[in-house]
């Protein structure tokens, strides 16, 4: 009984995959017309998973800046240094002396003779910390409970742009989830468009079939496979078209990686979201057809 389920079923599946290369310029147009709409919000999705796992690497471990008030004693500046290494929120602990924050700055500005003229070293010292934690609220709360011990002036961490970044990410996957949307109907629209044209230049044949018997199961079976087949085929024409512009992306992206001393590579859809993709134009295909079937061939009875 399975196999006879299954001989059936092949039997469909090739007679539609023949149907679909005999008419290669109709198929090739439609199927990239699907490859197109498709690789809108993949393209955006993979955009958005790029700029996620980069602020991923840029946040994955903060750095806080804690200065000093000025005249702080020895004694004082090992405690807070004890105390900042104990704290299992922090990574890694740097103290910068005053000296040799004032030696950097004339380094970097170039201003030697107007420091030398300073009666005194203006700048505190400071410690750098790396954090464990990456999310705003918790470096805040660090922050804050920093700000608070008697020896720190000003506790110095800017976690606006990571607040900006996270609203970025959150306004492109409504965005992704929007056109995704938006063009999954038009692609439901186009193939049931094409299955009623079908169903129209085929109304003898399926006529023919409901007069010697054949149930509407057997006779929609056809149209359904093909709407599936010409979706796979659309999912894997929009990946096609990703893989060509990420590739070219790339490219373009080697001088500025260069040129400011980062690694900056998109990264193709992973296997599950590619095979998502797939699945998920295919189902498309399969639900327009399904549709249209649905409207159009009990209308079709034989005379």
């Amino acid at each position: 009984m399975i196999r006879a389920w299954l001989i059936q079923h092949g039997f469909v599946f090739f007679l539609t995959l023949k149907r679909l290369i005999s008419t290669p310029l109709t198929s090739l147009l439609s199927i990239i017309v699907m490859g197109i709409a498709l690789s809108l919000p993949a393209g955006i999705y993979v955009l958005m998973q790029n700029l996620q796992a980069f602020s991923g690497q840029t946040a994955s471990s903060p750095q806080m800046s804690l200065f000093l008030k000025l005249d702080t004693p020895q004694d004082s500046i090992e405690k807070i240094h004890q105390r900042l290494e104990e704290n299992p929120q922090i990574l890694t602990v740097q103290f910068i002396p005053k000296d040799a924050a004032l030696q950097q700055l004339q380094q970097s500005t170039g201003l030697t003779d107007i420091a030398a003229s300073l009666a005194r070293n203006p700048l505190p010292d400071a410690f750098v910390i790396h954090t464990q934690e990456n999310t705003a609220e918790a470096l805040e709360q660090l922050r804050l409970a920093m700000q608070k011990w008697p020896e720190i002036e000003h506790v110095q961490f800017d976690s606006a742009w990571i607040e900006r970044l996270n609203a970025l990410l959150e306004l492109g996957r409504f965005a992704v989830l929007m056109l995704a949307t938006l063009l999954s109907v038009a692609i439901i629209a186009i193939m049931f468009n094409t299955i009623r044209l079908q169903i129209l230049t085929k109304r003898d044949e399926i006529e023919l079939s409901k007069l010697i018997g054949a149930t509407d199961s057997f006779i929609r079976r056809p149209f359904l496979y093909f709407g599936a087949l010409q979706g796979l085929a659309g999912g894997a024409t929009a990946w096609l078209i990703m893989a060509l512009a990420i590739r070219t992306f790339n490219e373009q992206l080697v001088t500025l990686s260069q040129l400011y001393a980062i690694d900056l590579q998109l990264q193709p859809l992973t296997t599950a979201d590619s095979i998502s993709l797939l699945l998920f134009s295919g189902w498309l295909g399969w639900l327009g057809a399904r549709i249209s079937v649905a409207s159009h061939l009990w209308q079709i009875e034989p005379k």
